[in-house]
């Protein structure tokens, strides 16, 4: 057992055990305490005496037993607080098979994105709690200061507590009002695993698979087209993860991608739930971008694109979402299908209103474009701009090595 081992476990179970802790305990906090110390006794215990064979029910158990203690000693002796360790303690007894522990994560994440809660707040922390994203992976998903996403984190979990907000899932008649905001949270999930913000890797498949899931069980929850879009748009990208990088993990532009190492099945199977979304009366976003996708991977090379439809696709999803990122990408799409100066001309338009100056991907994208162009002057610029924006070591070793092309 090695501290290897435990980093391994809380990366991979940590978000599953605070779910639960927060329902058998009924306080965020309390349970996010009750979890890190719950490490920190496996960290000691688990060198000595080995590796449990659940790990996750060891986990659980000793976060409750620790949160019971805290409880007890807070008001020795108050009735509500006695009240509560009671409760606590006896559905501990309740629960005999902790190994069959119930999957917590779409209660957490309805407690999270509660209507009572502002829609940024719900979104914030439920990537920080339900998701396990750091304030700045946050942040980078919002475009936005790390200390501005700590703030509404504090003012939500503030509000969850003071408004004794029930942990569970709406009923199926809520349902419809309440799964927009769980689905924009499960799209930005998946966007961070499937481009890391951060770190060394450009993908991080356990996010990518954990938004998957989530979006299986809420299509199993409810039959609508929004959840069947966004389901199918993860698949069609996850499906190409393997030829996203190289061996060594530099990034593998999408023309340049060994096709035959797409997941086919997987592509299949977006395309069933992309049928099922499309077959609503008035498809949304996310089956209007799991269409773009879908052209892409339906081009057995890249020359076969069918940019004129990925355009028309474009030009429907700014109307059901009118963003600059939307812009953006139907700006380089434009410049496939017109020419380079086609694109960067809206692009230099979004960045004269002064919209994406710190999106990183913005500056690559006009930096591409200047470099087709032959301004290598102008390249250079905004390949460093982007540089100075980028974390994410994959994405910075692509583009020190565009800059040393345009020597």
């Amino acid at each position: 057992m090695t501290s290897a081992d435990l980093e391994s476990i809380y990366r991979c179970e940590s978000r599953h055990i605070l779910a639960t802790l927060i329902r058998l305990l009924g306080d965020v906090e309390l349970a996010e305490d009750a979890m890190h110390e719950a490490f920190l006794a496996a960290a000691e215990q688990w060198p000595r005496e080995g590796m449990p064979r659940n790990p996750r029910s060891w986990l659980i158990s000793a976060g409750r037993f620790q949160a019971i203690d805290v409880i007890r000693r807070r008001s020795r002796y108050d009735a509500v607080s006695q009240r509560m360790a009671r409760q606590t303690a006896w559905s501990h007894e309740l629960e005999v098979d902790l190994e069959h522990i119930p999957d917590d994560d779409l209660r957490l994440i309805f407690l999270c994105c509660h209507p009572s809660l502002a829609v940024d707040a719900q979104v914030a922390l439920t990537l920080r709690e339900a998701c396990g994203l750091t304030t700045e992976e946050i942040a980078q998903a919002f475009v936005a200061r790390p200390s501005a996403i700590a703030q509404r984190i504090v003012r939500a979990k503030n509000k969850i507590r003071e408004a004794r907000i029930p942990y569970e899932l709406p009923a199926p008649s809520e349902l419809p009002q309440r799964v927009r905001a769980v689905l924009h949270v499960i799209y930005l999930l998946f966007n961070e695993g499937y481009d890391a913000s951060h770190g060394s890797a450009l993908l991080r498949t356990d996010l990518c698979g954990e938004a998957i899931r989530l979006g299986r069980l809420l299509a199993g929850l409810l039959p609508d087209a929004e959840i069947y879009g966004l389901v199918a748009l993860m698949m069609f990208h996850h499906a190409r993860r393997a030829a996203r990088t190289d061996r060594d993990g530099n990034v593998v532009l999408l023309d340049d991608q060994d096709r035959s190492a797409w997941d086919r099945a997987e592509i299949a199977e977006a395309e069933e739930f992309l049928g099922l979304a499309l077959a609503s009366p008035k498809p949304g976003r996310y089956a209007c971008e799991a269409a773009i996708a879908q052209v892409h991977t339906a081009a057995q090379r890249p020359g076969e694109t069918n940019w004129d439809r990925i355009v028309t696709l474009y030009d429907a999803l700014l109307e059901l979402e009118p963003s600059p990122i939307v812009e953006l990408n139907r700006a380089a799409a434009i410049a496939m299908r017109d020419g380079p100066e086609a694109g960067l001309a809206i692009i230099e338009a979004l960045g004269a209103r002064g919209q994406l100056n710190d999106y990183r991907f913005a500056h690559a994208a006009r930096a591409d474009l200047y470099r087709r162009l032959g301004r290598n002057a102008q390249a250079r610029d905004a390949y460093e701009q982007a540089l100075a924006l980028t974390e994410q070591e994959a994405e910075r070793r692509y583009l020190i090595d565009r800059l040393a092309q345009l020597e």
